[in-house]
């Protein structure tokens, strides 16, 4: 015969803890992707980690990780990798100050795969991505001077 269910004092804190742990395991993890982008991008580091490298850092298996961070954000541990190369590389499109293929390069991608991974996450490539943000740039700087 089953037992009812009954109330069990000692669920709402343990619950409480896993979610702290979930969100500290999630921190420590978004940070240690800006660390290693800073190092990527100031030439520290010339080889992008994977979420396996990540998870070695925080000492857990990369699939604890993963689903960690899916549980506690709702979106997978390679979003927010994704999503910070992105920004990125949208920032140094902006800057003018770099080719293309050395952007690619300084962000461990080909030059072909860099423009497949922009467009599949921008819509543009990083040349027409580029070349819109410079028109905006002239458009406001000239809107400045006539105004």
């Amino acid at each position: 015969m089953a037992r009812p269910l009954q109330y069990c004092p000692n669920f709402a804190p343990m619950t409480k803890k896993i979610f702290a742990r979930q969100q500290e395991i999630t921190a420590a993890f978004l940070e240690e992707i800006d660390k290693h982008l800073l190092d990527i991008v100031e030439g520290r580091a010339t080889e992008m980690f994977e979420i396996r490298d990540l998870a070695q850092l925080l000492h857990i298996h990369p699939t604890h990780l993963a689903n960690t961070v899916k549980q506690a954000t709702g979106k997978s541990a390679c979003y927010f990798f994704e999503e910070k190369i992105l920004t990125i590389a949208k920032r140094m499109l902006g800057e003018n100050t770099m080719p293309i293929n050395a952007i690619a390069s300084l962000l461990t991608y080909d030059p072909s795969n860099f423009t497949k991974f922009f467009k599949r996450f921008t819509g543009e490539t990083p040349k027409n991505y580029r070349n819109r943000v410079l028109a905006q740039q002239m458009a406001q700087k000239t809107e400045t001077v006539t105004i």
